[in-house]
């Protein structure tokens, strides 16, 4: 395994064809300051261009929470022209997990809350434990989701209930996130991280080709009606049909071993 440090606060770790982007600001709890939100970026940009990872995993180093969000103590301190200035950078780490084009899975133990919870919605999945506490508190400080909350939770759990979550600004414990879908799988407290690790590394078996072409039809297709969105399915099916990882799926099925993917 190898690690690489992006800033003081965020870490990647390598397992194989598996990336671990690690939200590493203990002290704060993961808080998003301006300096993070920076390593966030960069860390995504340089896992964006790298072919050699299938699937990302976001997890913290932090025992009680995954991520509380943007640093108030920070923005505090911030004059009006200080936050403007600040918002691409901000907005660009959310994004920064968003578009990555590989499958991302999100590990969930602890509070994720506001942009914690925003960062963990950016992931095509999230694995929760038992002690996750998730919710988008954002309205009772006065502000709104800014990490893609107002879009992302409705898409996950529909127009109603995310207006209930988002205007009461309530906090969900574990069990009850899992029966309304705000995460996708709960697991045993402090298997989080190895579940969504297990997870990745089954996604990152096949197709590197397939995986990001999927997801692409996946993202592009949400929102569409039925006509349009197999519309995109065909243009990302276009796009790997006659690709190496195609015929090398097909000919290591019918000579009954496993694929070399040349993930091109």
């Amino acid at each position: 395994m190898s690690e690489e440090r992006y800033g003081e606060f965020v870490l990647v770790r390598r397992h194989g064809q598996v990336a671990e982007l690690v939200l590493d600001r203990p002290k704060a709890m993961n808080a998003v300051s301006a300096e993070m939100a920076r390593s966030i970026v960069t860390a995504c940009a340089a896992l964006r261009a790298d072919r050699e990872a299938r699937v990302v995993v976001l997890t913290s180093s932090h025992e009680r929470a995954f991520c509380v969000g943007a640093d108030l103590k920070e923005r505090n301190s911030m004059t009006d022209a200080e936050l403007v200035r600040a918002r691409p950078l901000s907005r660009g780490a959310y994004t920064g997990v968003l578009e990555l084009p590989m499958p991302t899975v999100a590990a969930v133990h602890g509070y994720a809350l506001g942009g914690g919870f925003e960062l963990a919605l950016s992931c095509d999945v999230i694995v929760a434990d038992g002690t996750a506490v998730v919710g988008l508190p954002e309205v009772s400080v006065g502000v709104i989701p800014g990490g893609g909350g107002t879009q992302l939770l409705p898409r996950r759990v529909g127009a109603a209930r995310a207006a209930e979550l988002i205007f009461s600004a309530r906090r969900v414990e574990a069990p009850e996130a899992h029966e309304l879908g705000l995460v996708d799988r709960l697991v045993a407290d402090g298997r989080d991280r190895e579940e969504a690790l297990a997870l990745a590394a089954r996604m990152a078996a096949n197709s590197p080709v397939g995986l990001r072409a999927a997801k692409r039809a996946l993202r592009l297709g949400q929102g569409l009606d039925l006509r349009a969105g197999l519309e995109v399915e065909d243009a990302a099916w276009r796009s790997v049909a006659f690709s190496g990882d195609r015929a090398e799926g097909v000919a290591a099925f019918n000579e009954k071993r496993s694929p070399q993917w040349p993930g091109e």
